[in-house]
């Protein structure tokens, strides 16, 4: 019998989210309209910004582009910004989506290095405190420079090609064809035990390295997007980024690191997990087999990509140009240099970053919402009425629990464009400034003009008040940053990375659910939070 055309719309709208999602998302949909004329734009601004932010904490129901883009074209729609703001919002942060674009595509022709490094840390080294510590330095340090979640792909396709290449194994010696990787009922009590232990081993390593993703990201201008729309606002280039955030950030690399190595050796909130020494022969075995099939060809592929990936770190550094045109730059060179040439294998390059990147041109309509209703004004304006320390403590709290339960990049975009209005409105009270509070702003953080080159040319009264303004403006942004970036490892909402790694095809294999990653997480979250915030009081 056919299904009514009614019914078989409900089951298409959102495709396999639940009933009751779809549901909430219909009466979002309905709600906000009413709202606009019931209590005015800036209560259904409000709603809307709730609304996006459940969307973006039940992203594991569904991926949040559907339903938060349904949401910002509602607001287009019903009045509450206009596609001119959304269009101002991403063409403001063009060099964020370019990263996104090109930069994460370009590390994808650099996997083959970046496998062949995590997979000599796994076989080589026995010590499984100083493999969970190198997992954790190699992701921070690769983060730092590249993307985290290529790195954090680079490290799953590792563990989950040793996994399936060995459960294939055991499985074989019980006579069995065909084998799936969730299951381990055919296999004898010994080989059951040893792949229990050996997924507890590849769960603990993959936290460390995605945590590993995130101590590195909060430290330079392109570890994570968040951090280059802050640099773009603050006109910081790679190394004044890293210098500036280095009081906090350096701190809670140690600490993390440290939290790394105490988890192992004292086995304490599911870590401590070992391989079993007839698994780390066989996968050593295994390891030097396909790097023998590789030949000279594989040999000159890496080197190759070594060689780039030096090219990209240098012209990171020196800031030789855009991030995403150097991206496009180590996209020709290893495409060109290793004999990629077919267009059906750049295609797979473009596939990770591009369902984020209009994702964030979502997030630009709703910070274009904030923006017109002025829904922050309250909130900015009582932060910032406090004093000093506490000031900054504020922002680092308050970005840190947002970051933890929506998404970093959402909630950094949103603090920092409006804190950076609020700056613009001090400098233009500075008296005899000789120009607006923005011309002065927009002079001030010109990447291409010295700071104290603008201030040179105030009087002497005004030059004061504004360095003492731009400075307390430089601290803010270094808390904005800080607070999206460390506590937002809690869950998987607040780290692309960790949502990246639950929501993939390894995830069911080794076991690890939303409830056992917030667990593996949570002594890197307390330690890692509380150094950020001290430093944050102390330090900055």
């Amino acid at each position: 019998m056919t299904q009514p055309l009614s019914k078989t719309f409900v089951n298409t709208f959102l495709g396999h989210a639940p009933m009751w999602y779809k549901l909430a998302i219909i009466a979002f949909l309905v709600i906000n309209p009413i709202l606009m004329v019931t209590v005015g734009p800036f209560i259904a601004g409000w709603a809307l910004i709730a609304e996006f932010i459940f969307t973006l904490t039940m992203a594991l129901k569904c991926y949040p582009l559907p339903a938060g883009g349904l949401l910002a074209i509602e607001a287009i729609i019903i009045g509450l910004t206009n596609p001119e703001t959304v269009y101002h919002e991403a063409h403001n942060n063009f060099e964020v989506i370019l990263l996104l674009i090109f930069m994460v595509a370009g590390i994808h022709f650099m996997k083959d290095f970046l496998q062949f490094t995590f997979t000599r840390i796994l076989v080589n080294v026995r010590s499984k405190k100083i493999i969970s510590l190198l997992f954790c330095l190699a992701g921070a340090f690769l983060s730092a420079f590249l993307d985290a979640l290529t790195v954090t792909a680079v490290i799953m396709a590792v563990a989950y090609g040793f996994y399936s290449v060995y459960h294939k194994y055991v499985s074989s010696e019980m006579g069995k064809g065909s084998h799936s990787l969730d299951s381990d009922l055919h296999l004898k009590d010994k080989n059951r035990e040893e792949l229990k232990e050996f997924r507890g081993f590849l769960r603990n390593l993959m936290m460390h390295g995605a945590v590993g993703t995130a101590l590195g990201g909060v430290c330079t201008l392109v570890g994570e997007p968040q951090n280059l729309l802050i640099g773009h606002e603050m006109g910081w280039h790679f190394i004044p980024f890293a210098i500036n955030v280095s009081p906090v950030t350096m701190p809670v690399l140690i600490v993390g690191l440290l939290t790394c190595f105490l988890t192992e050796q004292f086995k304490i909130f599911g870590y401590g997990f070992s391989l079993p020494g007839n698994i780390r022969s066989f996968l050593f075995e295994e390891a030097m087999r396909n790097e023998e099939k590789q030949g000279q060809a594989g040999k000159l592929r890496l080197i190759i990509q070594a060689i780039i990936g030096i090219w990209l770190i240098a012209a990171l550094a020196f800031h030789l140009a855009a991030v995403g045109i150097v991206g496009l730059s180590v996209i020709i060179l290893l495409t060109a240099f290793t004999g990629i040439i077919e267009e059906s294998r750049f295609g797979p390059a473009f596939e990770e970053a591009l369902p984020f990147t209009a994702l964030l041109v979502v997030f630009f309509a709703v910070v274009a919402v904030i923006h017109s209703q002025e829904l922050f004004k309250p909130i900015i304006e009582f932060v910032l009425s406090m004093q000093g320390q506490t000031q900054l403590m504020a922002y680092y709290i308050a970005n840190g629990l947002l970051s933890a339960i929506s998404d970093n990049v959402f909630v950094a975009t949103v603090y920092i464009s409006e804190t950076k209005l609020h700056f613009v409105h001090v400098l233009n009270s500075i008296p005899n400034i000789g120009m607006t509070g923005q011309q002065l702003m927009d002079k001030l953080t010109d990447p291409h003009v010295a700071r104290a080159d603008v201030l040179a040319t105030l009087p002497q009264a005004a030059a004061e008040q504004a360095h003492a303004v731009m400075h307390q403006l430089d601290k803010l942004a270094v808390a904005i940053n800080t607070g999206t970036n460390i506590p937002s490892v809690a869950t998987p909402n607040g780290q692309a990375a960790f949502l990246f790694l639950l929501t993939s095809a390894l995830a069911p294999v080794i076991r690890l659910s939303y409830g056992r990653m917030v667990m593996l997480a949570l002594p890197y979250t307390i330690t890692m939070s509380v150094t950020g915030l001290l430093a944050v009081d102390w330090f900055l």
